[in-house]
C-alpha cells in the first residue's frame, strides 16, 4: 500500500546553501528521514520558473541549471542529474486539464537552483525521478492554491510535492542593511515570519492568501514569486493541515521556514 506523503514548502535561500553552515542546511539534510515514506517521484515547484501558462519539464534526464552568477567556483562544479518521469508528466498535465488549468510540456528546461540545491541536500544521490512545474506569471496566491488542490491526488500515489521559495525575500533590503553594517534580523522580518506560522496553525487560508495586506507583507515580498510556491503546497495538502517543520533566518532578511501540509 502506497503511503500518503505531505506536500512540502521549503525555503531554499541562497544558491550557496549546500556549501554553507546554516541551520536550514542542517534541517534539509535530515528531512528525508522524517518523511513517512521514500517517494517514488518528486514534483517540484520553484520560485525561479514562471511561464504564461503552466509548464512541466519533459526531459528524460534532468540536469542542474546554473541560473546565477558571481558565486564560488565550487558551486558550478556541483551536479544534480536525476531521471525525468514521462508518466508523471502525463499525470500532472491530465490533473491540471481536469481542473481547467492549461499546462504544456517543456522538453528543454533543466532544474533551476530553487530545485536542485535543496534536493542535493535532501536526496543527494539524485536517484528519485524529478519533474518541475512552473508558476503562472501573474497568477496570485489563490490561483496557486487551486493549482495545488488539483495536484493533491499525487500525494496518495507516492509523489512528493516539493515547493521551494522563501517565507521572506527582499534582497534589496538585504543589500541596504549589509552596506549599513546591520546584521541583526529586523522586526519586520520576524513579525511576518511568526504571522505566517500563526495563520498556518489557525488554518486561516483567507488571511494567508491576502498576505500582501499584512502591514509588512510587501516589505518582505516586493514581488510575489518567492511566496507563491507556499500556496501550491498549502493547496495540495489542504488548509488547516499545516505545521511548521523548521524556522531560522539567514542573510539577515531571508526567513528559511519549512512547512508540511496534509
Amino acid at each position: 500500500m502506497t503511503q500518503t506523503l505531505p506536500a512540502l514548502f521549503i525555503s531554499h535561500g541562497p544558491p550557496t546553501l549546500p556549501l554553507e553552515r546554516l541551520a536550514a542546511r542542517d534541517f534539509l539534510t535530515g528531512l528525508a528521514a522524517s518523511l513517512p515514506a521514500r517517494p517514488s517521484a518528486i514534483l517540484a515547484v520553484s520560485a525561479h520558473w514562471e511561464t504564461r501558462d503552466h509548464a512541466v519539464t519533459g526531459a528524460v534526464r534532468q540536469a542542474a541549471l546554473y541560473d546565477f552568477y558571481g558565486f564560488p567556483p565550487e558551486l558550478y562544479d556541483m551536479t544534480y542529474a536525476p531521471q525525468g518521469d514521462p508518466a508523471l508528466v502525463q499525470r500532472v498535465t491530465g490533473l491540471l486539464s481536469e481542473a481547467g488549468i492549461p499546462a504544456g510540456v517543456d522538453g528543454d528546461r533543466n532544474l533551476d537552483h530553487g530545485v536542485w540545491t535543496p534536493l542535493s541536500l535532501i536526496y543527494p544521490d539524485a536517484d528519485i525521478p524529478v519533474v518541475q512545474l512552473s508558476l503562472r506569471a501573474g497568477g496570485d496566491a489563490r490561483h496557486h492554491a487551486g493549482l495545488g488542490a488539483a495536484l493533491a491526488p499525487l500525494r496518495d500515489e507516492g509523489v512528493l510535492i516539493l515547493c521551494s521559495g522563501n517565507v521572506t525575500h527582499n534582497l534589496g533590503e538585504w543589500q541596504r542593511l549589509m552596506r549599513a553594517g546591520i546584521t541583526q534580523t529586523p522586526e519586520w522580518v520576524t513579525s511576518f515570519q511568526e504571522w505566517v506560522a500563526d495563520r498556518v496553525g489557525a488554518g486561516d487560508e483567507a488571511a494567508l492568501c491576502g498576505f500582501a495586506d499584512h502591514p509588512e507583507g510587501r516589505h518582505n515580498h516586493p514581488t510575489d514569486e518567492h511566496f507563491l510556491p507556499f500556496f501550491v503546497a498549502m493547496g495540495a495538502g489542504g488548509a488547516g493541515t499545516g505545521r511548521r517543520l523548521h524556522d531560522s533566518v539567514c542573510y539577515t532578511v531571508l526567513a528559511m521556514d519549512a512547512y508540511a501540509f496534509g
